[in-house]
């Protein structure tokens, strides 16, 4: 229920802005900078979301988990949205998800104010790993196949094995 109203609160102060900016400096002004800050804020959300993704697969070809790339992703996302929503309050809180400096320090604030994420590990499992993989002849992005280490290899063959149901219904 906190954060209903505290959403409902943030968008009534953002249209509140928006229309008292309005009434200044007129109509076909604040529809021109409400366009502007958007298309300006998916330009940035374009270029950071393509340099991140990249960073998250060097990461990820490296065999380590991508999180700081994910959480970037999360700002831009949020951000983006943010900036596609009308009103100044919200273009200025989705400009400080897009600019890396800020982004760090409303992250920051953030953990001040008590918000924080779930944490979570990632274990490896026992199978294929980054180096376990070729390209197929066909080198597309999807070509990706588990190198064949023969017969003394890493167990990589089928997983055999018998099903038991305990179902209470059949007994």
């Amino acid at each position: 229920m906190p954060f209903l109203l505290l959403f409902t609160l943030f968008a009534l102060l953002d249209f509140v802005i928006l229309f008292t900016v309005g009434s200044q400096i007129g109509l076909l002004t604040t529809l021109l900078l409400v366009l502007a800050t958007g298309f300006i804020g998916l330009h940035l959300v374009r270029r950071q979301g393509v340099a991140t993704l990249q960073r998250a697969q060097q990461r990820f070809a490296n065999g380590e988990l991508p999180s700081g790339e994910l959480i970037t992703g999360a700002a831009l996302i949020f951000g983006g949205a943010l900036l596609m929503a009308p009103g100044f309050v919200s273009d200025a809180l989705g400009f400080m998800c897009l600019i890396p400096g800020t982004r760090q320090l409303l992250g920051r604030g953030f953990a001040l104010l008590g918000v924080k994420a779930r944490g979570f590990s990632v274990h490896r499992q026992p199978g294929p790993g980054a180096d376990d993989w070729h390209r197929s002849a066909g080198q597309g992005p999807d070509d990706w196949q588990p190198r064949d280490r023969g017969a003394a290899g890493n167990d990589q063959g089928p997983i055999e094995g018998d099903f038991i149901s305990r179902d209470d219904s059949r007994r």
